[in-house]
């Protein structure tokens, strides 16, 4: 396997000077292709500036950050978008559907953005629906779903496109437990598929699910090891 994420001596420090705050702290980390990996920690860890920094959301105060072998660290806005874009699905907590869209619209819209046909992307947007098991709910509004079909729905959108990485934050966060089971079957099958997860989690239940199991807190990466897998 080749390495898909690069991390060299990353550092984000926020209010530089007396009063600084050092949200990571000279991080180094490589993530191979076709990994399933779980970050953890708790609230002001740093894990959600990892996140940031590992979705193109932002771009670090010093250190560098290689995807694909492109160095992504000091890229404009523009060009941050782009690479997401074209590598990166997000799965959020909240789900951030729109609320007046069906789900099949809702999982097309990215694509939209994408300047993708439509004819196609009823195709791609299809086939993202079959892969969660909600092919026969796509006409159905958000407020018409549960929280778990809602979370399915968000998946969906993140890997119509077939990105090679799939960036999931805290997605069972707001789930119960047989939703929660679910959504980390399909992420599961994802990973057997070829995709590469990085999950955010604070949950060592479920972090615990995936292949290897990074705990970072204050900055730094504190634990690396393996997962059970089930």
């Amino acid at each position: 396997m080749s390495a898909l994420v690069d991390i060299r001596d990353m550092c984000k420090v926020y209010n530089p000077g007396e009063n600084e705050v050092r949200a990571l702290d000279h991080v180094n980390l490589t993530i191979n292709e076709n990994e399933f990996v779980a970050i953890i920690g708790q609230s002001g860890s740093g894990k959600s500036t990892l996140m940031n920094m590992l979705g193109c959301l932002d771009i670090p105060t010093s250190g560098s950050y290689f995807l694909h072998d492109q160095d992504v660290s000091h890229l404009s806005d523009d060009e941050l978008s782009d690479i997401r874009n074209k590598e990166i699905g997000f799965i959020f907590q909240g789900f951030n559907l729109i609320q007046n869209l069906t789900a099949i619209e809702n999982v097309e819209l990215p694509l939209i953005y994408r300047g993708i046909s439509k004819k196609e992307r009823t195709k791609m947007s299809e086939t993202a629906l079959q892969k969660v098991g909600l092919e026969n709910r796509k006409t159905h509004k958000p407020s018409e779903m549960s929280g778990g079909q809602q979370q399915r729905v968000a998946i969906a959108r993140a890997i119509a496109q077939a990105p090679p990485v799939v960036l999931a934050d805290e997605p069972t966060g707001n789930l119960d437990t047989a939703s929660s089971k679910e959504i980390m079957q399909i992420l599961k099958g994802l990973h057997a598929e070829g995709r590469t997860i990085i999950l955010i989690t604070h949950d060592n239940d479920i972090a615990a699910q995936a292949e290897r199991v990074i705990k970072i807190m204050d900055g730094s990466i504190v634990h690396d090891s393996a997962g059970k897998n089930e």
